[in-house]
């Protein structure tokens, strides 16, 4: 179920999330129309039956949300592979949240999350044991921090900003 691009507000969503038995994707992304969730809408949508089968999340963009909403949500989503909360404000809190509670994690994008630190991506990396790919352009994270993942997880594949960059001038 994707809003994205969607005049949603959190009581409406909430109420679609929450009759939708048998969802699977749900994607609240924010775009240039403007889904305007907050952390009362995720806290409403993590009451959702179907939260606990959710196999992928994105809530790229969404000013609105913080650790509050999106630690409510993960800590009921067990069956998530993927995860989308790039350029969000949310902080390590949720990272840790994301690590508990998220084992099946295969994929994340935390692109431009300008508050996560080195520590809160260690943690990501050390509890989400099936991560194959993580996203983490955008960052205040230095990118020799990188290193110290991939000394936890071997085949993470880590894609950043400057990668896309230098694959793009190479191909130029």
């Amino acid at each position: 179920m994707s809003f994205a691009g969607q005049r949603t507000g959190d009581d409406s969503t909430a109420r679609f999330v929450r009759a939708a038995v048998n969802l699977r994707d749900l994607d609240i992304s924010r775009s240039c129309w403007g889904c305007q969730i907050t952390d009362q809408g995720l806290i409403r949508i993590s009451t959702a039956e179907c939260v606990k089968n959710l196999t992928s999340i994105s809530l790229w963009g969404l000013a609105g949300i913080t650790d509050n909403g999106v630690i409510q949500l993960v800590s009921r989503a067990h069956s998530l592979q993927h995860l989308n909360i790039g350029g969000t404000f949310i902080t390590d809190e949720s990272l840790y949240a994301v690590a508990k509670n998220c084992i099946n994690l295969k994929s994340i994008i935390v692109w431009s999350c300008r508050h996560v630190t080195e520590a809160g991506l260690v943690a990501l990396v050390g509890g989400c044991r099936k991560l194959e790919s993580i996203n983490v352009g955008g960052m205040r994270v230095p990118p020799e921090s990188f290193a110290g993942l991939l000394a936890i997880s071997p085949a993470l594949q880590i894609r950043s900003i400057t990668q896309v960059l230098n694959a793009s001038v190479q191909v130029s």
